[in-house]
Parts: C-alpha cells; structure tokens; sequence
C-alpha cells in the first residue's frame, strides 16, 4: 500500500520494526445485525455495538504498551507510536447469532439441541446458534457443542432401537460394543 504522506522506504522500515496487535470484543446480539439472502446475492448486514468496551480495551492496553516503553533501558526502543484502526466489514471471522437457538418456533430457528425446528432431520451445529461472538475464538466451544449433539444424535437415532443398552456416556457405549462386537461371516 503506498502513501502520499510516508514514502515506500518509510513504510517498509515502519513494517519491519513493528508488532500488530489484533484485540477482540464482544458483539453484542442484535437482531438486525444478519446474513441475507436476495435473490442470487449475498448481504451482511452489521451495525457495530458494544463498542465502549472495545474502546476501553484498546485504551487500556495502549496504556500497557507506553508503560512498557517508558521501562525501556534503550531510548532507541522508546518510540511511543501507536496506530490504531478499525477493520471493515471485508474482514469477518466467526460468524455467531446467524440461527438464534430456544425453545419458541416464533423466536428461534432451532431448539435447545441445534435442531430445526422447522425440519426433523437438519441440525446445525457450528458458531451460529451462539447468542453472540465473544472475545475469543469459539473454536473449543462449537467443537464441545458438536460433541453434546452427536449424543443427542446417538441417543434419538440408535438407543432408541435394540442397539443402546443403558449406559452412561457415548464412551462406555462405544466400549460396549466394541466389547460385544462379533463379525458375521460372508454367506
């Protein structure tokens, strides 16, 4: 990206000896703020919140960095810049909120297991049913959620046969199979 205020040499030496930091907060729910579809185009409609917070984060770890400096034995390392910006909507991770999740069909897309509730059979089991994207990553938390629906799944499509015997935990059943496991032969 060239500039008309730094030239390129300037900015390469700025880039070189510098660390960007990404900080992170919380998006709030709001209902307007949603993924559309129209007809063969796609719509993010974002309305950025909770942006006190945000601001108080970024001046708070501002602070931190100009305290780090100030302890700086060099003076070489005591340069005090301290660019800030914002990103644009281009730059959208973990989307959450998309497929509100309850137990009202009027309120929510699906119920309290990810389900639909308009289709039997469709489960949706990533960052959306979240209410809000926090700080962090959701990462762990989508992949504890699948974990928790993949029981629910084995429960409702398998244990409700011959197949389940009542045990404890979605381990002790996969042991118990394997344990009772025999291979029928070829006829």
């Amino acid at each position: 990206m060239r500039s008309r205020l730094v030239p390129e040499f300037g900015l390469r030496q700025l880039a070189n000896h510098s660390i960007g930091w990404w900080l992170q907060t919380e998006d709030l729910p709001d209902r307007k703020n949603r993924v559309r579809v129209v007809g063969d185009k796609l719509y993010l409609d974002y309305t950025p919140n909770n942006t006190e917070a945000h601001d108080r984060l970024i001046y708070r770890w501002t602070d931190v960095l100009k305290a780090v400096d100030r302890s700086a034995e060099n003076p070489v390392f005591r340069r005090g810049l301290y660019p800030r910006s914002d990103t644009s909507i281009q730059v959208v991770a973990n989307q959450c909120g998309t497929c509100c999740f309850g137990e009202d069909p009027k309120t929510s897309v699906l119920d309290l297991n990810c389900r639909t509730h308009d289709l039997d059979n469709l489960y949706v089991i990533d960052g959306s049913f979240f209410p809000s994207n926090s700080g962090v990553s959701p990462a762990l938390t989508i992949i504890a959620n699948a974990l928790r629906i993949g029981d629910r799944l084995i429960e409702r499509f398998f244990c409700s046969r011959r197949f389940c015997s009542p045990v404890h935990s979605i381990d002790d059943r996969l042991i118990h199979r394997l344990q009772n496991f025999s291979p029928t032969s070829p006829t």
